[in-house]
């Protein structure tokens, strides 16, 4: 919540933290800018997201989110923007992707992507941005540097993480401790009694050994040191395939499936 925000921004500092994942739509770009301003930290060692709202895909509504981030950070960049759901049509799509590219030619923007796509958004995107190297020149447009998923052992997506891992696209996750909604699972039970690690902290390091960027949200500071502590243990092979299922269980939203 963004009332809240600032403050849990800052004992996330504190605890190690230097990823902050925002949005528009969050409402927390403001909260987020006054907390890296008010940290200490360099702005370079703190890596910043946000992503363009998904009833504002297109190419004139995302220039105009762009700069409303700016206005309402007062920030000089932002590391990562994303275009948030693929919602408004394939040619809103593309429009939402130029108007990235090319705020992150003019410095605005270190790395763009996407979030919630399917395969088939993904396919479209690619084949878009060959179109643009067409008229603009080779690297001119664009590159998917990371994309953002809700992913966690009941809801692995093979088909979409093999196709970033072939691309060498940065894969974010979301929810990796699926909302809490499964801390209670019997298969989670024997590890947190061999580690001595709480069950959130079990699916955060299955995350990390998946090669995603877990993405752990809490207001909590206890809970927001937890999930920072997950660095002195390391699953097994077979414990990470027992973790692993076929389920396509969403705790979350799925825009992955429209068709618009």
């Amino acid at each position: 919540p963004a009332a809240v925000t600032e403050d849990v921004v800052l004992h996330s500092f504190k605890c190690g933290y230097r990823h902050v994942d925002s949005a528009r739509v969050y409402r927390n770009e403001g909260p987020c800018a006054e907390a890296i301003k008010k940290s200490g930290i360099p702005r370079s060692e703190i890596f910043l997201t946000s992503k363009v709202p998904p009833r504002a895909i297109g190419y004139e509504q995302t220039k105009s989110s762009i700069e409303s981030s700016f206005t309402q950070t007062g920030l000089e960049y932002f590391d990562l923007y994303l275009i948030h759901a693929p919602y408004g049509g394939k040619d809103a799509r593309n429009g939402s992707w130029r108007a990235l590219v090319e705020a992150q030619q003019a410095g605005k923007i270190r790395s763009i992507g996407v979030s919630n796509y399917g395969i088939h958004h993904l396919d479209e995107l690619e084949s878009y941005i060959k179109e643009l190297e067409e008229v603009n020149g080779k690297g001119k447009g664009g590159e998917i540097s990371v994309g953002q998923w809700e992913l966690h052992p009941w809801l692995t997506r093979p088909d979409i993480v093999q196709w970033c891992q072939q691309r060498g696209v940065v894969i974010e996750a979301y929810c990796p401790m699926v909302r809490g909604q499964r801390l209670d699972e019997p298969v989670l039970e024997p590890l947190v009694k061999k580690y001595g690690k709480t069950a959130a902290q079990i699916l955060i390091r299955w995350s990390l050994q998946k090669g995603f960027v877990p993405l752990p949200k809490s207001v909590t500071p206890s809970r927001i040191e937890e999930n920072a502590d997950v660095f002195d243990f390391e699953l097994t092979a077979e414990e990470m395939n027992s973790l692993t299922t076929s389920d396509y269980a969403p705790c979350s939203w799925d825009p992955t499936t429209s068709h618009d």
